[in-house]
């Protein structure tokens, strides 16, 4: 695995990060520690998955933590709809659609793992 820095998804992650922190600063002061902080937790865990993953010995324990980066998305998606019902948000169509790119990107990731890690049993047998 080369730097984990290098991959799209994990780019892409870190800027969901910062649009999250961002989109929590409108939020009331009664949810510095409430739903802000949840948000922030999950957005911040999803690049740190990545790069847990990717730096792990074995394709198995990659794809493992990619498959937690992709919940920690979809929580990020379900904390933003909280979110916009609460009218802490009025418009998030951008941080949704980004969410949805990075999940797509996890999704294609895991495939691509799963599908080289059978090839490469199937070309080295044990």
């Amino acid at each position: 695995m080369n730097d984990y820095k290098d991959l799209k998804v994990w780019q892409e992650a870190i800027d969901l990060v910062e649009e999250v922190y961002k989109l929590t600063n409108s939020f009331p002061n009664s949810e510095t520690f409430a739903l802000a902080n949840q948000l922030k937790r999950a957005a911040v865990s999803v690049p740190s998955n990545i790069s847990e993953g990717a730096s792990r010995q074995s394709t198995k324990e990659f794809i493992h933590f990619l498959y937690i980066a992709l919940g920690s998305a979809s929580e990020i998606e379900t904390q933003i709809i909280i979110a916009q019902r609460l009218d802490y948000i009025k418009y998030s169509n951008g941080v949704i659609e980004k969410i949805t790119k990075i999940r797509k990107m996890l999704n294609a990731l895991i495939s691509s793992l799963k599908k080289n890690k059978t090839m490469t049993n199937v070309n080295n047998p044990p």
